[in-house]
């Protein structure tokens, strides 16, 4: 199959479907019916609104969804939408390795990576399972010598710590993951991360570090990454300076690459080189080699829970009826408020610490995926994509950016993400935390009306002078959806189904919407601009190739970095 070959582009655009058009008019006729109505008006909303599956738990009914009969029940019409769009169809072909990344002529096989079936995976006609496998294997070999001792420094040390390097997808799942899990982390290794090419983030994550015993890992496709290759190289300088030697290298680093011949040439061994496949897309790689340092971290036989994890959500996903299936409904439930109630971002709040990277992991899931402008076609998207996707942890934010959900103009949809066990159960931490979490839901959902205010503030003894000057600011609007994700406990496990809960997401999105979630050519546009401008900053001379902006700011840096000192044109100086 060859890109134009592709058959997952709708025939019809989506607004002109029926099933949108259904949309349209329910919410025309919802009109400014509330939560708190909804609720008052259906008792049985809660066991009525909710789904189970691999472990996760979602109470969805904190939304704006009317249940009735035929034709006037809100989650019925999304899932008829889902289905006009061709879900099913898209999700197949995905699974079946079928092209459904027209624009670069490859599959996306994220899922075959956490395959724990028995089921042959064909890509061009060749099952790539053995392949996984063998890769997997060779990891849990490396993974269990480091974590054993076995493996060391050049001078008989065992290995301390371990610094990955890389960027994008090759940092930000292997960072938030390693995160999450920390209570399973091994003992002996601590774990470092290096993505920045700002040299104060490298400087910061090897201070204190002994190069006889650390452990790097380079992880680029290519191995010719700008930001990681420059990292990567000041890395080896200091391990040199710290006492190695250039026969060391291949003791102290590793790479996850398929360059061979540029990773040889770096000094690295290419028997420690594992690589991955070019229908792993970088934001859906931490399942490939890209995980080795959460392997390290948890090890490989928590390694293999996680993609347990995530293939039980394959397998809901695949099987799932529309109407009972948890990825879409969280899908259906961005469209909803994307297109229909025209909410422009969406918020992740995770009552978790240790989850704390889970946002910025989700932003570059999400908004990388679905941050489109065309269609599948190439046609222009005239209907709102990809929401803004922001957040931190839960009772942190309830001191911050919480203010603007309750009280703001904007009404801003939330998943919250909280789990029912303690992985360090203290006093009583857990129970504060679960109460934190499920009063925000409910405070966002049914608000303080200024009557309400009025009597509370009676009652407490206020005169009416300062009730009626302090009541409107006292007033919370409601009516403000949420969902509600729970786990017994994030362990290997769930982790590994609550991220492909939400990759699954950000594919239904895109289905519906008819963009391509797997391509990132926005990404490549200032990859492209960022070396030429490198060039010109070491120019030496005035440059004024660009516009006048950018002509005005790399000659200012130039000037402050002493490379135009005598240059007279100060306009162009900046």
């Amino acid at each position: 199959m060859t890109p134009t070959q592709d058959t997952t582009v709708q025939d019809t655009p989506v607004q002109d479907k029926p099933a949108w058009q259904a949309l349209v008019e329910h919410r025309r006729a919802m009109g400014d019916t509330s939560l708190k109505r909804l609720f008052e008006d259906d008792p049985g909303r809660f066991d009525a609104l909710q789904l189970e599956a691999a472990g996760l738990f979602l109470d969805f009914s904190k939304n704006h969804l009317v249940r009735g009969p035929a034709g006037d029940d809100t989650h019925a019409l999304l899932v008829e939408l889902a289905r006009a769009s061709g879900v099913e169809r898209r999700r197949d072909a995905m699974f079946a390795g079928e092209i459904v990344n027209p624009t670069e002529g490859r599959a996306s096989l994220h899922t075959a990576l956490r395959n724990r079936s028995e089921r042959s995976v064909m890509v061009d006609g060749q099952d790539v399972m053995p392949d996984i496998r063998t890769v997997l294997a060779r990891l849990r070999t490396f993974s269990e010598r480091v974590r054993s001792g076995d493996w060391t420094g050049h001078d008989g040390q065992a290995i301390t710590d371990v610094v990955n390097i890389g960027i994008g997808g090759s940092d930000l799942g292997p960072l938030m993951a390693v995160e999450a899990l920390a209570p399973f982390a091994h003992e002996r290794l601590s774990m470092h991360f290096v993505s920045n090419v700002d040299g104060s983030h490298l400087v910061k994550a090897l201070k204190g570090l002994d190069p006889a015993t650390t452990l790097f890992i380079v992880a680029s496709k290519t191995f010719t990454t700008q930001e990681t290759l420059t990292n990567a190289h000041s890395a080896r300088e200091w391990f040199l300076a710290g006492g190695g030697a250039e026969a060391d290298i291949a003791q102290h680093f590793v790479a996850v690459s398929t360059n061979a011949q540029a990773v040889s040439a770096f000094g690295i061994d290419t028997d420690n080189m594992f690589g991955f496949w070019d229908w792993v897309g970088g934001r859906y790689s931490l399942w490939s080699a890209i995980g080795l340092p959460l392997m390290l971290s948890i090890g490989a036989d928590g390694f293999e829970r996680f993609l347990d994890g995530g293939h039980a959500m394959d397998e809901h996903f695949r099987s799932a009826p529309l109407a009972g299936n948890l990825p879409v409904t969280l899908a259906l439930l961005s469209v909803w408020y994307t297109n229909f109630r025209h909410c422009r971002s969406h918020l992740i709040a995770p009552y978790d610490q240790y989850l704390h990277r889970f946002p910025a992991y989700l932003q570059q899931l999400t908004m990388e995926s679905n941050g489109k402008s065309v269609h599948m076609d190439g046609t222009p998207v005239t209907i709102s994509t990809g929401p803004i996707v922001w957040g931190e942890p839960g009772t942190n934010g309830q001191h911050a950016y919480f203010q603007l959900l309750h009280q703001g103009t904007h009404v801003i949809p939330a998943d919250f993400i909280v789990p029912l066990e303690s992985l360090n159960p203290l006093g009583e931490h857990h129970e504060l935390l679960l109460a934190n979490c499920f009063a925000q839901t409910e405070a966002l959902m049914v608000g303080k009306s200024t009557d309400e205010v009025r009597r509370e503030m009676r009652a407490a003894g206020k005169d009416d002078a300062t009730i009626e000057a302090l009541a409107p600011h006292r007033t919370f609007a409601g009516d403000r959806p949420s969902n509600t994700l729970t786990a017994q406990r994030f362990d290997a496990f769930a982790l590994g189904a609550l991220i492909a809960l939400y990759e699954h997401k950000v594919f239904v999105e895109a289905c519906i919407w008819d963009i391509n979630p797997f391509d990132q050519w926005g990404v490549e546009l200032g990859k492209q601009l960022a070396s030429a401008v490198h060039a010109d900053l070491s120019a030496g001379h005035t440059v004024d190739s660009h516009d006048a902006s950018t002509n005005g700011l790399l000659n200012r840096a130039m000037r402050a970095r002493g490379l135009l000192a005598g240059d007279a044109d100060s306009s162009q100086q900046g």
